[in-house]
């Protein structure tokens, strides 16, 4: 290696150190509510340390060779072979505990954090799952309540994984796409998604309406593309430190590393994964005083859910279309300032791929508290999940320890891993669109050019998720 060559590499460490060391933690005063805190200092050194550090690993990158940056991503570490036998029995089990669950929402207790059902769904599942997918892989695959099901009843019926009919595929992602409209409606702005009885009735109907669908297309046609649980999961597990090839051979890799191996997007996967960023966004700026004041609301005596329907509605669309808009124009522009002759849906469909680590970044921050808290409830419903007394697993007593997320001692920890999480999900992001820059843009300057817009959004967005996290919000 030349003398200029390793200079280059030296800087670019340099660099690197010298961002880690400005975004790194500082004392912060706070105060919490239900899902964030309310920082009552001046959160601009960790907005700046946000920015500067997604700025200078765009930097970093765009002075490291590509053969070094293939040599990173490339790195494995086997580990064992992990067969696919228990997948059945433990989708069974799954199943039978789905059951279970959905009979204490319709028989148990009203209370939604004496009932196991809404807990479960909403803390263990749509917070708990997605954060281990991120780090582990696909356990969604062996945990979901149908793959064990299916197999069963596609044997008793004769029929194999093709299914009855065949889905169109101009259709891609778009069942996918309006189920999680509807999902992200009903957690985000409907009155009651907390009331156990309607949610035993919403989840149990669409596992039926699932189930039956996988029946009609083949489980894996319709998982893979009209399930908006597991597409949602399979999306995210391309980014776990684990791997795990179609022999079962099990290894470890850099977090992000999958996601260079896949291919571009249709325009419904697209739309699928910047919904996926679009509404856990909205949901944190739903609660803020600066949305609710745009409509005359006063957050200090908020009317309730029912009274912001048509709000929420809107605004969850409307972010929807603002992040869409912005990040297609990003993509446009970057293959403008590098001359590409590539279609905008196929940059595009690559290099929405960078969005999963901000998106999963973004729902580990933004349920961090639920999870701290809501989970231990849970454990104790589940012990006693129809009110009788019971204690199945010795919880039902335990104490909830609620002060975890209270307090000034508190709120400094919570704030800074919730900060550090966003700040790292938007620069392993550009380290991931990087990657698919050279794909597009074999020449090292072009590739560099095409990410200076990609790389602004980020920033914006880096901003914009701290300023989530410390603005005012109601409970």
């Amino acid at each position: 290696m030349s003398s200029f060559a390793t200079e280059r590499h030296r800087r670019s460490f340099a660099l690197l150190l010298a961002a880690l060391w400005f975004i790194s933690p500082t004392p912060a005063f706070a105060h919490a509510s239900d899902r964030g805190h309310v920082l009552l200092l001046p959160t601009g050194y960790y907005l700046a340390g946000g920015a500067f550090a997604v700025a200078v690993s765009f930097l970093v990158l765009a002075l490291l060779s590509a053969d070094s940056l293939e040599r990173f991503w490339c790195r494995r570490l086997p580990l064992f072979t992990f067969g696919d036998t228990p997948r059945t029995v433990t989708s069974l089990i799954s199943f039978a505990g789905f059951a279970i669950l959905i009979t204490a929402g319709l028989f148990g207790s009203r209370d939604p954090l004496s009932n196991p059902l809404p807990l479960v769904i909403w803390t263990l599942l749509w917070a708990g799952v997605a954060l281990l997918q991120g780090v582990f892989g696909d356990l969604w695959s062996w945990l979901n309540p149908w793959y064990g099901p299916w197999r069963l009843v596609s044997r008793l019926l004769g029929g194999d994984d093709v299914g009855r009919w065949r889905l169109p595929r101009w259709l891609g992602y778009w069942p996918a796409v309006i189920l999680f409209v509807a999902f992200a409606w009903f957690e985000l702005i409907d009155p009651a998604p907390d009331d156990p009885a309607r949610l035993a009735w919403i989840v149990g109907l669409y596992w039926l309406f699932s189930f039956l669908a996988m029946l009609a297309f083949g489980y894996r046609a319709w998982s893979r593309g009209g399930e908006f649980l597991t597409v949602f999961f399979s999306l995210v597990a391309r980014f776990a430190i684990v791997e795990r090839n179609e022999a079962g051979r099990l290894a470890l890799c850099w977090p992000g590393a999958k996601l260079l191996a896949a291919e571009p997007l249709p325009t419904s996967g697209i739309a699928f994964l910047l919904l996926a960023l679009s509404s856990v966004s909205f949901d944190g700026l739903s609660k803020t005083f600066f949305w609710l004041g745009l409509f005359g609301i006063n957050p200090l005596e908020f009317p309730g859910r029912t009274a912001v329907i048509g709000s929420g509605t809107l605004g969850l669309v409307l972010t929807f279309v603002l992040l869409a808009a912005v990040f297609l124009l990003a993509v446009w522009l970057g293959q403008r300032l590098a001359g590409s002759d590539q279609t905008l849906g196929q940059a595009a469909g690559l290099l929405v791929w960078s969005i999963v680590p901000i998106a999963l970044a973004y729902h580990v921050a933004h349920y961090l508290t639920a999870l701290l808290v809501d989970s231990q409830y849970a454990l104790a419903a589940l012990s006693d999940p129809f009110a009788q007394g019971w204690n199945l697993f010795g919880t039902a007593d335990m104490r909830i320890e609620a002060g975890i997320v209270a307090g000034a001692d508190s709120a400094w920890w919570l704030w800074n891993v919730q900060a550090g999480t966003i700040i790292s999900g938007h620069v392993l992001a550009v380290l991931v669109a990087h990657g698919f820059a050279w794909r597009l843009h074999p020449q090292p300057s072009l590739a560099a050019l095409s990410q200076f817009p990609i790389t602004l959004l980020m920033i914006a967005y880096t901003v914009f998720g701290l300023w989530l996290l410390a603005t005012p919000t109601v409970g």
